[in-house]
């Protein structure tokens, strides 16, 4: 039996939510007009999206509408779990009620519910490209630091256990990973190998030692000076190779591939260069531009990458969901293209 996280788990601002601050104003007026005007039918609020997708969001939908609706005990809620895979035009949750009671948060329940699905979506598609191999969400950057416990908590609904903040692994209690970004390098006068020497000297022993080699555009020979210097104690490398460059070693190579960012034939080149030096312990990550396409295209070549570190693509694309009125006192009332669809899913929220 499927569980859900308890309202307490989430937080939720509920004065400046019940003052409509986060509202669409014609739901403020529906509220309004509703109320003034003595007009409470007992109405059935359908909720549902258009693609194949990993739902998520609907145990903070919950929770939004029983804190912050008008008389939540005479509302009733069915719905399906996060985490489970949803098909277009399925039915993922319905409210009965008074839409007096609710009708304002309408535009919260579905602005949760559509960024969370599509985070999670997002994942699982990378995951499945990945087929097993490890995948980062290292997503923090590319959006409001108030998001990362919630874009989290749906990156873990689809797949991912390794985050790059606290924030982003609160639910799972966990610890942002990660180890040397350009920054710091950049501070060592470009030096990479001495970065990492820093970094192995001065950061507890129990981090993995992975070095970032792409500053000076020649991860060949950047991996192979940082082996030579950490030796066993280099647990990887990390190509990040921008998608406007081209690597000093595959420009050698050009005319029979694009040859941009981090290429299958880059990373071949890398696993080549310290296997023949004996660090083939040396793991390899790859960022930078990686989306399911991509990483599908590298296993189906068989690229010789450990990790991938994925950022802006788990934001791409659009799930939005649609809310419907479509039964009014137990009888059909919808817009024209609207229908009751009942989903025998569906569980009673208790």
């Amino acid at each position: 039996m499927k569980t859900r996280r308890p309202i307490s788990d989430f937080k939720i601002p509920a004065e400046q939510i019940k003052s409509g601050y986060y509202t669409d104003a014609y739901f403020l007026r529906t509220t309004e007009i509703l109320n003034n005007d003595g007009v409470h039918p007992r109405i059935l609020m359908q909720v549902f999206q258009r693609e194949h997708s990993v739902l998520c969001g609907i145990d903070e939908a919950i929770a939004l509408i029983k804190t912050c609706a008008h008389n939540p005990e005479n509302i009733i809620i069915h719905a399906l779990h996060d985490g489970d895979e949803i098909m277009p035009w399925e039915t993922v949750m319905t409210i009965e009620g008074s839409l007096a009671d609710f009708a304002f948060l309408e535009t919260l329940y579905l602005g949760i519910l559509a960024r969370q699905t599509r985070i999670a979506t997002n994942v699982r598609r990378t995951i499945e490209a990945a087929k097993g191999k490890q995948v980062l969400f290292f997503s923090a950057r590319y959006d409001a630091y108030q998001l990362q416990e919630q874009d989290g908590y749906a990156a873990m609904i689809g797949g991912i256990k390794t985050f790059s903040t606290d924030a982003n692994a609160a639910y799972l209690k966990g610890k942002g990973v990660g180890t040397i970004p350009h920054a710091l390098i950049a501070v060592y006068d470009g030096d990479t190998v001495a970065a990492t020497t820093a970094f192995d000297k001065h950061v507890d022993p129990s981090i993995a030692r992975i070095a970032l080699v792409d500053f000076d555009n020649d991860c060949v020979n950047t991996s192979l000076a940082v082996a030579r210097k950490l030796g066993k104690k280099l647990a990887g490398v990390r190509l990040d190779t921008s998608n406007s460059m081209v690597d000093k070693t595959i420009q050698q190579q050009m005319g029979t591939f694009p040859p941009t960012g981090v290429c299958k034939e880059l990373v071949f080149a890398v696993r080549n260069a310290l296997d023949a030096e004996g660090f083939s312990h040396v793991k390899i990550i790859v960022s930078g531009g990686f989306t399911p396409k991509k990483i599908k295209e590298f296993e189906q070549a068989q690229v010789p990458v450990d990790t991938y570190a994925v950022g802006s693509s788990f934001f791409d694309g659009n799930l939005n969901f649609t809310a419907d009125i479509v039964l009014r006192n137990g009888l059909a009332c919808a817009k024209k293209g609207r229908t009751y669809l009942p989903n025998p899913k569906l569980e009673l929220v208790k």
